[in-house]
């Protein structure tokens, strides 16, 4: 028993020490090839940001089903990823929604462009007439001919790139007005049988271009059409909106070609995210924005720190005063908690999740489960000072004190638990990410909070036993200090 009651205490010094090296610094950690930096991801009522509510735009009388919803809404969060936001959520709200919260983003109008888009891009036949960027057209639209949404495949092929090989434009940006409804061209191919697309520069003028290679079913697609088209106009249009109009100079057979246009830099890095991750199944409009200022963000975490000191002192004052010796022993476990928790908030558990990002709500939870974790000790001393004042010897009376304080610990921690997750099911299901950020800080520290109170608190009092065998029970909140002599306790005494 000893002797696992000393290694104990090495593994818990030995934790103690690595989550607090975790926790208050934001080291590098590499493992062979991967590197990831360890720090604070917060949220954006911390961080700031903004937040944006997508709505399907369909039809009066048309459903919505669960599938579309659910690919667009991982459409739209690779299109976010692929912009750099960091720690972005993305959920489905109801049946027709999706909301995006974009943390320490700058651009609001290039993002919401990126992502909000329908993305369905074309390749139109415009024969002998070009038309001019801007301009709206109707277009036969995707089928079973033009499209490669039924290729699996991914592979990109690796065709040989001659000069003739690109798109060049011829039209400049003069006229927005549509084209009259009497006017359908023939959709050449759709953006669905692009491989990739990147942003890259000409040599010549230094400006944007978007550089695409196709799958082998698109280039066999584009290579025909531009064998018997020599001389045509091949418009490219994004959501029927015309962006370039070049002339087929000769045959590309090689499955790579370039759109160029009058694209500022974000406009390209917009265009290109959205040609890379394909087009929305259905449209999506924007139902409000709103922008959170990291003023507040600031605000707030200044006054959820003081409220957390404020708090944690009042009950390291309250258990110190009240148990004494155990108290100290539990401030000090609860200092190892408050360490492990916010490692894990920053590194994540492997298999689980990567982080967690922290929000106010998720303050609210951590702060809960110290609470939860503090009436564990409670309990556990009450039964130990119940087990004293029947006279038991302090050896066994303390390991008595887990004993029977273990099954309410046990059912306490069981109920917040299935509460939780009942939260977090909710949040998730419904596009609560307030609720499902509480959950999930809540639910770290009643595990965690177990951990601390069952093992790390045992150990503590069992080494300061076997250390100190014969210390008084004033020590451990039983008598008065004139009795620090003794290791019984009469119940007429106190």
């Amino acid at each position: 028993m000893r002797q696992r009651t000393y290694i104990s205490l090495a593994f818990i010094i030995l934790l103690g020490i690595f989550a607090g090296w975790l926790a208050l610094s934001n080291p590098i950690i590499q493992l062979g090839e991967a590197k990831r930096e360890v720090k604070v991801h917060l949220g954006l009522d911390l961080q700031g940001g903004m937040r944006v509510l997508l709505q399907a735009d369909l039809p009066e009388g048309t459903v919505v089903t669960p599938e579309q919803i659910e690919v667009a809404r991982g459409i739209i969060d690779k299109r976010v990823n692929a912009l750099g936001v960091s720690e972005p959520l993305i959920q489905v709200q109801g049946t027709n929604r999706i909301v995006v919260e974009l943390p320490g983003i700058e651009n609001s109008d290039e993002a919401v462009k990126a992502f909000g888009n329908t993305g369905l891009l074309e390749f139109v036949d415009a024969g002998s007439t070009p038309l001019q960027p801007g301009t709206i057209v109707q277009t036969t639209g995707p089928s079973a001919q033009n499209s490669c949404a039924r290729v699996v495949t991914n592979a990109t092929p690796t065709p040989t790139v001659g000069a003739s090989d690109t798109i060049s434009p011829t039209i400049p940006v003069t006229d927005t007005n549509p084209v009259t409804a009497s006017q359908v061209f023939t959709t050449v191919m759709t953006g669905d049988c692009l491989s990739s697309a990147t942003v890259s520069f000409e040599p010549n003028t230094n400006t944007p271009v978007i550089e695409f290679e196709l799958r082998s079913a698109g280039a066999e697609i584009f290579g025909n059409h531009t064998t018997n088209h020599v001389g045509s106009y091949l418009a490219i249009v994004l959501d029927k909106r015309v962006i370039s109009s070049p002339v087929i100079n000769s045959a590309i057979t090689g499955g790579r070609g370039v759109i160029q246009g009058s694209f500022t830099i974000p406009e390209a890095n917009s265009l290109a995210v959205q040609l890379k991750y394909g087009s929305l199944p259905i449209p999506l409009r924007i139902e409000t924005t709103t922008n959170i200022g990291p003023t507040l963000g600031q605000e707030s975490i200044q006054r959820s720190l003081l409220a957390g000191i404020i708090g944690v002192a009042i009950v390291a004052f309250f258990m110190i005063a009240y148990y004494r010796m155990p108290g100290v022993l539990a401030v000090i476990a609860l200092t190892i908690y408050g360490f492990v928790v916010f490692a894990i908030y920053k590194v994540g558990i492997p298999g689980i999740f990567e982080y967690v990002t922290l929000t106010l709500a998720g303050i609210a939870g951590f702060i809960l489960s110290l609470g939860v974790a503090v009436d564990g000790n409670i309990l556990i001393f009450e039964r130990m000072k119940e087990e004293l004042r029947e006279g038991r010897p302090l050896g066994l009376a303390i390991e008595a004190g887990f004993e029977r304080a273990w099954p309410s610990i046990r059912d306490s921690n069981a109920s917040t638990l299935i509460t939780s997750a009942i939260l977090l099911w909710f949040g998730s299901s419904f596009g609560a990410s307030i609720v499902a950020g509480f959950a999930i800080t809540l639910m770290i520290g009643v595990v965690i909070g177990l951990f601390t109170s069952v093992f790390v608190t045992r150990t503590f009092l069992r080494v300061v036993y076997d250390l100190f065998p014969n210390i008084g029970l004033w020590w451990y909140g039983v008598g008065s200090l004139s009795r620090r002599g003794s290791n019984s306790y009469a119940p007429t005494a106190e």
